[in-house]
């Protein structure tokens, strides 16, 4: 086995481990900032699995994938942020 594909796979299982740690959050997250903020962990495992995957198999084309989902990950984190601002002021 190569040396990049020993990599790869121990990248695979931390991006595993690291996602269902997430998911494990926003199913059981007290608040609803525990619940958008592992959403908001998930979409960065997501963007950093598909650049690994660019990365080993050197290639672009998923590369506006990954800038729909970056825009889809501020887009929420502001949205978010704004809907509880306003719910801490009333």
């Amino acid at each position: 086995m190569s040396f990049l594909m020993v990599v790869a796979v121990l990248a695979g299982v931390m991006f595993g481990v690291g996602a269902l740690c997430a998911v494990y959050r926003i199913i059981r997250g007290p608040s609803i900032l525990d619940r958008a903020l592992a959403a908001d962990v998930m979409l960065a495992i997501a963007i950093c699995a598909l650049g690994a995957e660019m990365a080993i198999n050197q290639h672009t084309d998923t590369l506006p994938v990954l800038l729909v989902l970056a825009m889809f990950a501020i887009v929420g984190s502001i949205s978010i942020a704004r809907f509880m601002s306003k719910q801490d002021a009333a």
